[in-house]
């Protein structure tokens, strides 16, 4: 039993409107990753990208020292790849997240093992795309634009 969830639309939404920054990019769901200093190498144009968490499982909100254990361990099973610290905001809620140069076969699993929800992937500069876990309630979620339940 992983604990997750069905996402519903107000989640979905969520993840749709936030903001996702680190390792000097930002990017949206359905927008392709925006440079903060377009000086600095695109690491992020090769390959696959695996933005990833470990702050509230399953969409449940838990107290900070909770998430920050979640970060260690999630960084220590990130060792030896190409990390970056950042976070996902949307407006005042902010959590914090690693973009991770990985398969997104590799992501889903450490995802799943932190207890996650979804992923945002970018793959070779394109648009990101958010990828659920668990297959969303189809009544209950908005598709298009960036969503998806493929694994590749």
């Amino acid at each position: 039993m992983t604990g997750l969830r069905p996402v519903d639309a107000a989640t979905a939404l969520a993840y749709r409107r936030s903001l996702y920054r680190a390792g000097g990019i930002s990017v949206r769901v359905g927008q392709r990753p925006v440079p903060d200093d377009p000086m600095l190498p695109a690491w992020w144009r090769r390959g696959d990208v695996v933005f990833v968490s470990a702050a509230n499982p399953g969409g449940r909100r838990r107290p900070d020292g909770w998430n920050l254990r979640g970060m260690r361990a999630l960084a220590a099973c990130l060792a030896g790849c190409e990390s970056h610290e950042g976070e996902g905001r949307l407006g005042h809620w902010a959590e914090p997240l690693f973009a991770v140069r990985l398969p997104l076969a590799r992501g889903r699993v450490i995802a799943r093992r932190f207890g996650q929800n979804a992923v945002l992937l970018v793959r070779d500069g394109r648009p990101a795309r958010l990828v659920f876990l668990e297959t969303p309630h189809p009544a209950r979620w908005p598709g298009g634009n960036g969503l998806s339940l493929r694994s590749g």
